[in-house]
């Protein structure tokens, strides 16, 4: 017996349940590690779950590359973290949840090889602002790519709202990761060349 076909709004449906756990399990691991990390691992050992951040130019600090981002240096840089990300996440997902996967893969890698190459050294990097820059580029960088007037509509929408923090890719704040925002720009707007259909 086959399946009657589903109809628009259940298709909808459907796809904004994915979204939406998607981003929650994300958000929740997030929020879990980082309350661990306060309450158990930062009594157990220096540093606690932080440890694991990017490290540049130290070979165990390329672990970081793929935990970096889901660690945070207390609740104050998780919370102004989590609606940005959540915000923006969202958006790249919009049109297909595919496209978000890709853009995380392109922006932890490229964001979190481009920190361990050229980070100060004895630093340790750590925070999803990296997937934040990351998917901002993707928005931003798929309206030129794509230039379709959805695609450049988000642009501005994007630009209108976070603009303004896209100077802390350059080095004017002390104890801001400008090498991670940087790099994950950089990985977003790679992405949005990569998954441009023009």
């Amino acid at each position: 017996m086959t399946k009657p076909p589903e109809s628009n709004q259940q298709v909808i449906n459907r796809e904004l349940r994915q979204q939406i756990y998607t981003l929650g399990i994300l958000l929740a691991s997030f929020w879990g590690l980082e309350i661990s990390d306060q309450l158990i691992f930062q009594n157990l050992w220096r540093g606690g779950l932080d440890v694991f951040g990017i490290v540049p130019r130290q070979p165990l600090g390329l672990r970081g590359v793929l935990f970096a981002p889901f660690l945070h240096g207390g609740f104050q840089h998780l919370i102004a973290n989590t609606v940005p990300f959540a915000f923006l996440g969202w958006l790249v997902m919009l049109r297909r949840l595919e496209d978000f996967f890709i853009v995380t893969f392109f922006t932890m890698l490229v964001g979190g090889l481009g920190v361990w190459l050229i980070g100060a050294p004895n630093s340790v990097h750590i925070g999803a602002s990296i997937l934040i820059f990351g998917y901002l580029g993707f928005l931003l960088f798929r309206g030129y790519f794509q230039r379709d007037i959805p695609s450049v509509a988000v642009a501005l929408l994007v630009f209108f709202f976070y603009g303004g923090v896209l100077w802390s890719v350059f080095p004017t704040m002390p104890g801001v990761s400008w090498e991670g925002h940087l790099f994950g720009l950089i990985g977003g707007a790679i992405a949005a060349k990569s998954l441009s259909t023009r």
